[in-house]
Parts: C-alpha cells; structure tokens; sequence
C-alpha cells in the first residue's frame, strides 16, 4: 500500500533581510551622500572663480554618461525588468560595472530594491514612496524627503534571495556586486588621477576630483533619487497606473529618459520609457544602438496598439506612440 503524505509548502520568503545594515554601512553612506551635496553648494563659487577646466568639465561629463547609463540601461531596465538581453558577457559586466560607479548601491542590492518597489508602489511595503505618511501637504513634504533621500539611511535591507535570486545565481553578476567597494573607490579616485596626468599637475588632479568625483557624483545621486521623489508626487499622468507614478519633461535628458516614470509603472519591462511623440529617451537611443550593432537582442519595444488601451484620456491618444 502507498501512503502519500501531503507537502507543505514552505513558508514566503521576507521582504527584508534578517541581518539589517551595519553602523559601517550606512556611516560611509552618509560620508558618499552628505559629501558630494556640499559640494554642490561650493560649486557656483568655484566656477565663478575659475576653479574648473575643460579638462574637468570632459572628465565630469564622460563619467557622468558611463556611471548614467550604467543604472539605466544596465540597472534598471537589463537587470532589473530584462527589458532586452544579450549573449554578450562581456557587454553584460560592462554594464554591472557602469551601474556600480553610481556609488548607489551594488547591482543585486539595486535589484532587489527596485523589484520591491514595483510591487509595493506607493504602498505599504514600497521603499521609497513619496506618500508612505499621507497625503496632505505636511505629510507629502516629509514623504518626498524620504523618498528622494531619507529611505537610504534605513537599517532595511531588501531581501535578496526573493527579489534578485536569478542575479545571486549569475556568476559574473555576483563577482560585479561583491567587488563594488572596489568599483567605488575606481569612480572616486580615477578622474583625479585623469586630471592630474593629463595636465600634469596637484591642482589638476584637485579640480578633476571637485568636478569629476564629487560635484558629478551628487548630480546623478539626485537626478536618479528625482525619479524616487519627484516623479511620484509631479507631472503628467499619460498612462493609466494603479500609482501615482508621472512624466516631469524637464528631468528627461539628465536621467536618460528615467523620468518618463508614468509608462514606466504602465509598462514595467518596456525598453523605451518615453513613448510618446516629443518624449526623448537617450536610454532607449543606447538600447536601439545596441541592438542594431548585433549586441543585444530580444528588445522589449512598445507595442502601440497595446498601449493605446492604457492612455489616459482622448487627447494623449491624439499623439502616436514610437515603437522601436
């Protein structure tokens, strides 16, 4: 006789990690938030006194672009949503590795972050929601400075193994994400010593890290932290979401067509984010370049028929929506 004994299932993995960060953690977190802020206030004088070159201002721009679209090809919309993919492992670790000179987190704790804030968005349980105290005007300004950059000093920590098991299993995604101090201390020491060769001097090098580190490390900070705060609370609804996630036009360019965040909540896996006519999205012009050189393959496009069910009203289906 045959006695079949019934499985339990094992019980939901935790959303957050039982260890939380240490003291250590979120000390040097405040050391890499705090730092680069002030600079930006000495920042104006600095240039009005001619404190910057154009050796500072290519270096800036270059690591700025690198570290940029390392979170928001590689990220966000590869790692995160597999907005396309690629048989390329060496395209694959470039991409970890851009996203790691962000100096926001390592690529499987960005992951798993992101992934829960999808779940939760603007809800109970979302990381970084701009609504988490309320909604009248006291409880939103308290809620935009936790979402744009009062949730990081939080002992939580997302729960890899539920939200970014499939990274942890990547060899080459691991050793990225195991060597971000390494990466980190790369993105602040290597435009100073760019700036130091090229013009052969300490006050190059001095600038380079002004200009190169510190001043381009809180741009990007704040333009991609913006989509956190900002682009949950202000801007246009195109798409119909169940949060209050938005379109803010002027944010586009910095964050690499990331602040179309409306179509992103409407369309979470969608390689374009601004998918209507006049929305620039120089993440998706990077994926499309991609794709085009044989890189990359399986992109996620928009489908228009399937995104004009979800417009918001008459007039935004008045305006075609880009595929490719």
């Amino acid at each position: 006789m045959t006695v079949t004994v019934d499985r339990v299932p094992p019980p939901p993995k935790p959303d957050l990690e039982p260890e939380p960060k240490s003291n250590l953690e979120r000390v040097l977190l405040v050391v890499f938030v705090v730092v680069p802020f002030l600079a930006l206030f000495a920042a104006i004088p600095m240039a009005w006194g001619r404190f910057i070159g154009w050796t500072d201002v290519i270096i800036g721009a270059v690591f700025y672009v690198f570290a940029g679209l390392g979170v928001t090809v590689g990220f966000h919309r590869y790692f995160t949503h597999g907005s396309f993919k690629t048989d390329s492992r060496l395209l694959k670790i470039v991409l970890g590795v851009a996203g790691s000179f962000a100096l926001e987190m390592g690529v499987i704790d960005w992951v798993a972050t992101h992934r829960r804030h999808h779940k939760y968005s603007d809800r109970e349980g979302d990381p970084h929601s701009p609504w988490r105290f309320g909604n009248d005007w006291k409880a939103l300004t308290k809620g935009l400075f936790y979402a744009h950059v009062g949730w990081l000093f939080s002992r939580e920590r997302t729960n890899r193994e539920k939200y970014a098991r499939d990274l942890l299993a990547d060899r080459d995604v691991k050793r990225v994400h195991d060597l971000f101090p390494v990466l980190a201390a790369a993105s602040l020491l290597l435009p100073p010593l760019i700036g130091g060769l090229v013009t052969w001097s300490v006050s190059g090098a001095l600038t380079a890290f002004f200009w190169g580190t510190l001043v381009r490390v809180a741009l990007l900070h704040h333009v991609t932290w913006s989509v956190n705060s900002i682009c949950h609370v202000f801007g246009d609804e195109d798409f119909q979401v169940r949060d209050k996630s938005r379109n803010v036009w002027w944010l586009a360019i910095p964050s690499f067509g990331e602040s179309w965040h409306n179509l992103h909540h409407a369309d979470p896996t969608c390689a374009r984010h601004g998918a209507l006519k006049g929305q620039l999205d120089p993440s998706a012009r990077v994926i499309r370049w991609f794709e085009q050189l044989g890189w990359v393959h399986s992109v996620k496009w928009p489908d228009p028929e399937r995104l004009a069910t979800r417009l918001a009203n008459a007039e935004k289906a008045a305006r075609p929506i880009k595929a490719a």
